[in-house]
């Protein structure tokens, strides 16, 4: 009886490592594409289908950002851009258009609030690493013929079964020394589908959501998650008979954990520089020397499973370190 047990045992986990090998496999088989025919934006697509546009020139919004985001096969899972009205809350239209990584305070430069521009000066894609790669120029905000810094960012696409991974790589330099301030609004954030945010009341004509935020540590919705620093966090609810959500990752390998600014109403961001904004301590001050490099990665983990069911999200961090390293 022993021996039965243990050879069903075996089979069971031989089963699960089958299972686990090929659904990673198809995973990995999926085709990725860029489609960069349309001025000003890339097109990002799964096996043929569309999950997300990057801005990279937009009259009204003066940085970069992703829109239009959903897993294969799901529906949209960020607010609409712009938002509808009578259907979306329709607060911060331009700040919080998808998904975006900006900040609030680069040497005085106000680039989240769009007072300061960021310009696109090159673009190259990679479509055999599933991948392109961005060079941007953060512009004085008084004089817009100044360079404040400089960015490198490289955006990689990984399949997954439930989903995709965007790897968010950016390195930062400047030919004088700049610095990273203290505020809420810095780092990276995006914006869910207004029907599956936190808030459980009614907007006017919009009803209540039926969302829920969860950190690697337990802690739930806002209250709890809200200047709380943790690897992951996660943003989910219910939408067309299909669990969504979006999940931060946050690399170790950054130069300091991340606090995450989570709102009820919809946003969540990982800010590794507010120090004094969400209570840890002195005001913070980030500088960054001319020759030097700064260096920012994220994953994002855009997914969806049937209703009731949702990702394991630690293994997928697990996942993530291991394809970013």
């Amino acid at each position: 009886m022993t021996c039965r047990r243990l050879l069903t045992g075996l089979s069971l986990a031989l089963a699960l490592s089958l299972w686990s090998t090929a659904t990673a496999v198809r995973a990995a088989a999926a085709e990725v594409a860029f489609d960069a025919s349309d001025e000003g934006e890339i097109a990002v697509a799964i096996d043929g289908t569309n999950v997300a546009v990057y801005a990279y020139d937009d009259p009204e919004i003066s940085r970069p950002y992703f829109a239009h985001l959903r897993a294969p096969g799901a529906p949209q899972v960020s607010r609409n851009h712009p938002p509808i009205e009578g259907k979306d809350r329709s607060d911060h239209g331009t700040f919080h258009p998808g998904l975006w990584m900006s900040f609030g305070d680069i040497s005085g430069n106000d680039y989240w609030r769009l007072a300061a521009p960021v310009e696109q000066v090159n673009l190259e894609l990679n479509p055999d690493n599933n991948s392109f790669t961005v060079h941007n120029r953060y512009l004085d905000q008084q004089d817009p013929s100044k360079t404040v810094c400089k960015e490198v960012c490289t955006y990689t696409i990984v399949p997954r079964p439930e989903g995709y991974f965007l790897l968010w790589d950016s390195t930062f330099s400047g030919d004088d020394e700049f610095y990273f301030g203290d505020q809420e609004e810095m780092g990276i954030g995006f914006r869910v589908a207004t029907p599956i945010r936190v808030e459980s009341e009614a907007s006017g004509s919009v009803p209540a959501g039926n969302g829920k935020m969860i950190d690697s540590e337990g802690r739930i919705n806002g209250d709890e998650i809200w200047g709380n620093a943790s690897d992951w966090c996660d943003y989910s609810g219910t939408l067309e008979g299909k669990n969504v959500g979006i999940t931060l990752f946050c690399h170790p390998d950054n130069f300091r954990p991340s606090w995450f600014h989570a709102r009820d109403y919809g946003l969540l961001e990982a800010n590794p520089f507010g120090r004094e904004a969400f209570g840890k301590g002195d005001k913070s001050k980030v500088p960054v020397k001319p020759g030097d490099d700064f260096r920012l990665r994220y994953g994002v983990f855009v997914h969806a499973s049937p209703e009731g069911q949702s990702p394991n999200l630690a293994k997928e961090y697990a996942n993530y370190l291991r394809v970013a390293n």
